[in-house]
């Protein structure tokens, strides 16, 4: 199949909904609002970030795709999300299966406010080092879906990034077999070694102004992205970018025997009825 063919394939693959303008945006009219909603389809695991991944290549002069890896994280992601629901606007959260579990009424909310859910291994393993070929590397994508899935109360979208971007052929084929869509970025924040919102809002906008369109590779984790975010939004809005929001065709099918190991470690009245912290631990003396 040539370059072309495959993608048309793909393009034919995307399904286009209307746009969610910014003059809906309660209190906002300067809002970023979403430009374009596409739909994917990961039959056979496409993989998009130019950065990596050359055949599809769907977004328009001027659009942005933001995402944000490593959460739910308390505090940061909330503050992600007041700042996106601000500007009404969508990303997709590439989320650590331990993280889930951990913060699963964070990850409940991120999907409440309408953002795509992906996954990013159980533990934030680097699947390119020799330890974690063939089985480990396959475990660590398997239970950070399922522990995604038990956290969340429902499949989260068949949409991976790599942690560290380590894309060996063995877990990108493995990928594919699940039918799970595999991505890259074109615009990479640095924001976990800059630590500061001013640094991040200036190499993100240095970089998208540059390229004219890409995939914004964010971390929810980080306190900086999250300080920095109104002033990012403010500025791609101000520039004329235009948000596309992924969404899948399906969501994505966990293996049992993995679904079962999350429930043996994290089951009982653990993540899947967990309440909010505040109403189960409280300071009584102290600070």
């Amino acid at each position: 199949m040539s370059i072309r063919t495959m993608l048309a394939a793909a393009l034919a693959g995307l399904a286009f909904a209307s746009p969610a303008l910014s003059e809906e945006c309660p209190g906002n009219p300067n809002a970023l609002g979403v430009g374009r909603t596409v739909e994917i389809d990961t039959t056979g695991g496409p993989a998009f970030g130019l950065e990596q991944y050359k055949i599809y290549d769907f977004l328009q002069p001027g659009e942005v795709v933001l995402t944000f890896d490593d959460g739910p994280w308390p505090h940061n992601t909330e503050a992600v999300l007041n700042a996106l629901k601000d500007h009404c606007t969508k990303a997709t959260f590439f989320t650590i299966g331990k993280h889930a579990l951990w913060h699963p009424l964070i990850l409940k909310k991120v999907a409440a406010e309408g953002h795509t859910i992906g996954t990013h291994t159980f533990s934030h393993a680097n699947l390119g080092k020799k330890k974690m070929a063939g089985e480990a590397g396959r475990a660590e994508i398997e239970k950070g879906l399922s522990g995604v899935k038990f956290a969340l109360g429902a499949a989260p979208s068949p949409f991976f990034r790599f942690p560290y971007l380590q894309d060996p052929k063995d877990a990108v084929s493995y990928l594919g077999s699940r039918n799970v869509a595999i991505f890259s970025m074109d615009v990479d924040s640095f924001d976990f070694k800059h630590r500061n919102p001013d640094r991040v809002v200036k190499t993100v906008m240095s970089k998208i102004t540059k390229k004219g369109k890409g995939i914004i590779l964010m971390h929810d984790f980080q306190k900086a992205t999250a300080k920095a975010m109104p002033k990012l939004l403010n500025e791609l809005k101000k520039k004329g970018f235009k948000v596309v929001h992924l969404t899948a065709k399906s969501p994505a099918t966990s293996l049992a025997a993995y679904d079962e190991q999350i429930k043996k470690e994290f089951g009982g009245t653990g993540a899947a009825n967990a309440k909010p912290l505040a109403s189960v631990v409280k300071t009584i003396t102290g600070k």
